[in-house]
């Protein structure tokens, strides 16, 4: 018979809550900045301390077994306000590092061309930004926040909404001198460039606005808004862009509205971030800004 240590590791017991969170060591070594055999030692070593098995291994990944959900429903309480204790009494004149992931377009022309404004009212919080992800409904394991596009709240996750995506068409000022339109139908030559992940958008927007395009336009596709709306400034073709995100191409001239109508999807830029950070006092100040600086007026 197994007899369980006394002196239980509380960074065994941490690490299990949160691969208990995602139900992958992976996952878990990413949010814990080890690898994930690390995470596995450590779990076993808990397993074989408690003399409980709490995972079921299986190929199509971990389960908790009934060990590990009544182990889950006890510890994360404690862990939970163990780090708020443990917040409470650090030195407030400390810095803190934000981790915020959001999608390119977004993150250059809305997000850090206001960024300065945030720096300027919390001096002592460090901001640290991943743009390497362009896919939207997604909230990185390793970021304290996200400001991306889903098309509903995400589930099991804190998430207050900012604003709906609208996409306007857009092209050059010689592209939209060039535009013969009569009766709501588009005569002249109307090459259009697709965002890859929005491979109906024209479509849609046509019927919206109650807009008949040329049955044999060219089409150029992108993976990615930003190079859609590089390859619009290019010449090579109407875009679909976000309304919100590209006022100053507008204000530049380099793109202008080619229509008024606007496609109004059905996602929406949402501020989200995990249950247990929706209280934290850096995580409330973003949230504020962000909804002072990008939310729609209610």
């Amino acid at each position: 018979m197994t007899i369980a240590s006394r002196h239980t590791p509380l960074r065994g017991l941490r690490t299990f809550c949160i691969a208990a969170e995602h139900e992958s060591f992976r996952d878990a070594a990413e949010r814990l900045f080890v690898t994930a055999s690390a995470v596995s030692h450590q779990i076993k070593n808990l397993e074989d301390n408690l003399g409980k098995r709490l995972f079921e291994r299986g190929n199509s990944g971990l389960t908790l077994t009934e060990a590990g959900h009544a182990l889950y429903n006890d510890v994360r309480p404690l862990i939970l306000q163990l780090d708020d204790v443990t917040s409470r009494h650090q030195d407030r004149k400390s810095r803190s590092t934000l981790s915020i992931s959001v999608q390119p377009f977004f993150a250059s022309e809305l997000f850090v061309p206001r960024l300065p404004e945030f720096r300027k009212r919390h001096p002592d919080i460090d901001i640290m930004i991943d743009t390497s992800d362009e896919s939207a409904e997604k909230h990185p394991v390793n970021a304290d926040v996200s400001i991306r596009v889903f098309k509903s709240p995400p589930d099991n996750l804190a998430a207050v909404r900012l604003f709906d995506l609208r996409l306007v068409p857009a092209a050059t000022p010689k592209f939209r001198d060039k535009l013969r339109v009569e009766d709501r139908k588009v005569l002249s030559d109307f090459p259009i460039i697709i965002h890859q992940t929005r491979p109906k958008a024209w479509q849609q927007w046509q019927r919206s606005a109650g807009f008949e395009l040329p049955k044999n336009n060219t089409s150029l596709r992108l993976d990615s808004m930003i190079a859609v709306a590089r390859a619009a400034e290019r010449g090579l073709g109407a875009a679909l862009v976000p309304a919100k995100l590209s006022d100053s191409w507008f204000r530049s001239g380099s793109l202008v509205p080619l229509f008024p109508d606007e496609l109004v999807t059905s996602d929406a830029y949402y501020f989200v971030c995990r249950h247990e950070n929706s209280s934290d006092e850096n995580v409330l100040a973003l949230q504020h800004w962000a909804l002072q600086i990008f939310g729609d007026p209610d």
